[in-house]
């Protein structure tokens, strides 16, 4: 987080954090952040705090899914997530929290911007994914939009994921034309609910409007002789020998 380090020591405008409060007051409101660098903790607590929000710290990711285990449900409303850490990685973590605690919003904050990463944390139920270099308006902004429930997808890791979506084998391309009659666009989001995307990160990995996701969707469950996500992922498994 060296990259907001001076909007941390920066002296702000007089009413200006008032003026963000009265837009949305975030009092009360508790982050947890799983960082293992204790100099990034120290400078985005410095920088949250003073927007209204409570703080605490997870030096790894073991730390952190024992903190949620001794923490009243609810108690956490959105965690920024590292993904290189000691004991347990970020990638695991979220999927643990996510498992006990579906309902927390859990944003990834990297300076890596690997596609790996990138496709394991959103399938594994993170909110969105955040590089470490981003400015603190960035940063701000995503940690409110995760919490109303939106996917923080930057253009240059939503061009990513959807490179990545891309890349099917010909093989399991082909069996799924084949077996179902799909269109193109269709293979590539069969393939995304194959691996575990939901509609919305679906609908902003493609640049997709959340409707034209869900009718994509709902063609292909047509086509594959599904009743909903479950059986089209059985159905599909079937196919390509999964």
């Amino acid at each position: 987080f060296q990259g907001l380090k001076r909007f941390a020591e920066a002296k702000p405008e007089p009413g200006a954090l008032q003026q963000d409060r009265t837009v949305a007051d975030w009092k009360g409101k508790r982050i947890l952040l799983t960082e293992d660098n204790e100099l990034n903790w120290e400078v985005a607590s410095t920088l949250l705090q003073e927007y209204g929000f409570d703080l605490d710290w997870a030096e790894n990711g073991q730390v952190c899914v024992d903190m949620f285990r001794e923490s009243p449900q609810g108690y956490y409303d959105v965690v920024l997530m590292d993904i290189r850490m000691p004991n347990m990685n970020g990638v695991v973590t979220t999927g643990e929290i996510k498992k006990r605690y579906p309902g927390v919003k859990v944003i990834m904050l990297t300076t890596f911007d690997d596609s790996d990463y990138i496709l394991s944390a959103i399938a594994g139920g993170a909110s969105g994914y955040l590089l470490k270099d981003i400015s603190a308006d960035s940063l701000i902004s995503a940690v409110k939009n995760a919490y109303a429930g939106d996917t923080i997808l930057p253009a240059k890791i939503a061009k990513k994921i959807t490179d990545a979506a891309k890349m099917v084998t010909s093989d399991r391309e082909i069996r799924l034309k084949k077996e179902y009659n799909l269109s193109d666009r269709e293979v590539e989001i069969a393939i995304m609910i194959y691996e575990g995307f939901n509609n919305r990160q679906i609908a902003s990995a493609l640049n997709l409007s959340e409707g034209t996701a869900r009718n994509y969707i709902s063609a292909i469950y047509l086509k594959v002789g599904g009743e909903n996500r479950s059986d089209a992922i059985v159905k599909m498994k079937k196919t390509l020998g999964g």
